[in-house]
């Protein structure tokens, strides 16, 4: 996994438990919140601009059943069932997103937050290109 991606999970889960939305939007990753089911609780402006869902059109869906149903697979929504049922996890794994325009590979990291019995998703672009280049959006 790339040196970016595992600083920049290192840096969001040192703050994950005092970030305000307006600290999410900013960061120049994608970032969600999911409950203990995969219901999805938070989602920042960067992952917005990947995915290219609005924030009230995310949240409070299930996010491996009806926002991203190719993640419904045993490499990530295993590893997230298998997480909150431990009630222990942190790992990075690259992700193919087939999207029918633009599919593309990503770093996504996913930890368990004891705090609040929540999984957080890290989601980015491979280093050497920008978002533009690997979404086609800014």
């Amino acid at each position: 996994m790339s040196t970016g991606s595992t600083v920049a999970a290192s840096f969001f889960v040192a703050k994950a438990n005092s970030v305000s939305e307006a600290e999410l939007d900013s960061l120049p990753y994608g970032v969600i919140q999911l409950d203990p089911i995969g219901t999805v609780l938070r989602y920042n402006a960067f992952e917005a601009g990947l995915s290219g869902l609005k924030k009230q059109d995310v949240v409070g869906k299930n996010f491996f059943k009806q926002i991203a149903p190719c993640t419904d697979l045993q490499q990530f929504q295993g590893r997230f069932r298998d997480g909150v049922a431990a009630g222990e996890l942190h790992c990075t794994f690259r992700f193919h997103f087939a999207f029918k325009e633009r599919p593309c590979d990503v770093a996504v990291t996913l930890f368990y937050n004891d705090r609040d019995k929540t999984v957080w998703v890290i989601v980015q672009p491979f280093e050497g290109k920008t978002t533009q280049e690997t979404w086609g959006r800014k």
